[in-house]
């Protein structure tokens, strides 16, 4: 077959979007179907280094409920998941509104374009701030834990068989020993130059001193839920402990063991940092349209463009909710 050679007269044939091309979609919109594509991949293979992760050390893995349950102005009250459901709810009207934006520019109508997109925009800005609040409490825990010399992360609990935080016994009458210790030498840092509250001799004789105090340990796969041993075998354990672990960090998970933190901060953050661009890219667009820049195209389909984008961060999010608050 010979070639085809495009001269000024066969150049109108060749794809240049509108009804002519593929499926009814101009260049711009099948480019940004493609970065979708690629990025929804990326996502996939994270989600899939998640599930395997979480297969192989199942009998260490947190529990979601326990460790997501704070809500903002209800301190010390357990409220697992709503916190989480709630910036679902937000992100998921943030989609409504973009696309109640996108059905507006179809009608040219640039005010109500404009009031969808800046109602898009509040909800993607209080999302962000509310996923900063989550990895803050986080970051910084809620009980406290010990890590032993096997790596085992243990936690203590009251009669009841609730968890008790370090501070309801941890002996403060005990002096630290640790005030003049070097980065190097110090066993309480955690990778960083700040100390824990509580030293792990004060951990180890509040606990000593508090018959009501027994230890938590990981998940037991046989049991199916966690096992709280007896008072001797809790105290049988003290001269495992190594390192008293406050909150979660890149080294050590009060909450259970530490790829989980690693984990989340990634996957969360890398999601985050797709909805920060979202609103960037929102705001962008909004000046657009407050100017009568598409207003002038006899067009809105950036409006549409960069609602794809909004959608499919949307997406993302509802499989990251699933995978590490509700399986």
């Amino acid at each position: 077959m010979g070639a085809t050679v495009i001269t000024s007269t066969t150049k109108e044939k060749v794809w240049g979007g509108g009804d002519k091309s593929p499926f009814g979609a101009s260049y711009g919109k099948m480019m940004m179907w493609y970065f979708i594509l690629s990025d929804s991949l990326t996502f996939c293979g994270f989600l899939v280094a998640y599930g395997m992760t979480r297969f192989k050390f199942i009998d260490s893995w947190p529990i979601a409920d326990e460790v997501f349950n704070h809500f903002p102005f209800l301190h010390g009250v357990n409220a697992p998941m709503y916190y989480v459901a709630l910036m679902t709810f937000i992100l998921i009207f943030s989609s409504v509104t973009m696309v109640l934006a996108v059905d507006a520019g179809h009608q040219m109508k640039k005010n109500k374009v404009a009031v969808y997109m800046f109602l898009t925009i509040i909800g993607g800005m209080v999302f962000v701030g509310c996923q900063a609040w989550e990895w803050k409490n986080f970051i910084t825990g809620t009980y406290g834990a010990v890590e032993t010399k096997g790596g085992e992360i243990l936690q203590f609990v009251g009669k009841d068989g609730k968890q008790v935080a370090l501070a309801d016994f941890a002996d403060t009458s005990v002096a630290r020993q640790d005030e003049k210790l070097t980065r190097s030498s110090g066993s309480w840092f955690l990778g960083n130059s700040t100390p824990t509250k509580y030293s792990l001799e004060q951990v180890k004789k509040g606990l000593e001193k508090h018959p009501e105090i027994q230890i938590r340990t990981q998940f037991d796969v046989k049991r199916h839920h966690k096992q709280i041993l007896s008072r001797e075998e809790s105290l049988a354990r003290i001269d495992d402990f190594k390192y008293v672990v406050e909150g979660a960090n890149l080294v050590r998970n009060e909450f259970g063991h530490k790829v989980f933190a690693d984990l989340f901060f990634f996957i969360t953050g890398f999601h985050g940092f797709h909805v920060s661009v979202g609103i960037l890219l929102n705001i962008i667009i909004f000046f657009n349209v407050l100017m009568g820049t598409y207003e002038r195209r006899g067009s809105y389909e950036m409006v549409e463009k960069v609602g794809l984008y909004w959608h499919f961060v949307d997406l993302v999010w509802v499989f990251v909710f699933t995978f590490f608050y509700l399986v």
